[in-house]
């Protein structure tokens, strides 16, 4: 018996597999793949890292005129996957997504590092670019805008929560006999509903 299946409910569960993540994975035990579908239904998946999570929901942050920005401004829903594989485990989310405030995005945008402050103002996201110098180029241009001050998030540059109405926790068992609960809810204001799956 795995104590994960004797949860109530998803939010306190995710934060205790988590911890144990960021102390086994040698890299990024935030990043997920976050899966959105264009405007053609065609989906279209990449890395991202958690910045954030509570009972809400759980936050990254991106150019809002990137490929996933673009697809999400569209249809405001994805899904995500997180896998660790030093624990051999994963957690599926899926829900509709929401902009975060300003002033948690500017807050979050004020705790990066310099250089990636100014990498979000050079990057033109998802589009082509000519050169690498081209991108060495426009960090220099911002370099020297900002030089004497502070520097602001761009205005493209946002925070979006994935609002969960499934969570669902997979942990690897032996001969693929694996443990899996799933928590789902029919509204955000909903209480979750456990249950276990096959494998």
């Amino acid at each position: 018996m795995r104590d994960f299946t004797q949860a109530d409910e998803p939010f306190a569960l995710f934060s205790a597999w988590f911890m144990e993540a960021e102390k086994s994975e040698p890299n990024d035990p935030n990043a997920m793949a976050l899966a959105t579908t264009d405007a053609e239904g065609m989906p279209n998946v990449r890395m991202v890292l958690l910045k954030g999570v509570d009972a809400s929901g759980f936050v990254f942050y991106s150019n809002s005129e990137s490929d996933k920005g673009v697809e999400l401004a569209a249809n405001m829903k994805a899904a995500a996957v997180f896998h660790w594989k030093s624990l051999r485990r994963q957690i599926r989310i899926r829900g509709p997504v929401e902009i975060v405030e300003p002033a948690e995005a500017d807050a979050y945008f004020r705790s990066r590092p310099v250089q990636s402050r100014l990498g979000a103002w050079a990057s033109r996201q998802s589009r082509p670019l000519e050169s690498r110098f081209a991108l060495e180029a426009a960090v220099a241009k911002y370099a020297a805008k900002f030089a004497l001050g502070e520097i602001p998030r761009p205005p493209y540059w946002n925070g979006y929560r994935i609002r969960p109405l499934s969570v669902e926790f997979w942990s690897d068992g032996a001969f693929r006999l694996h443990d899996r609960i799933r928590f789902r809810r029919g509204a955000l204001d909903a209480p979750w509903h456990k249950e276990s799956l096959f494998p």
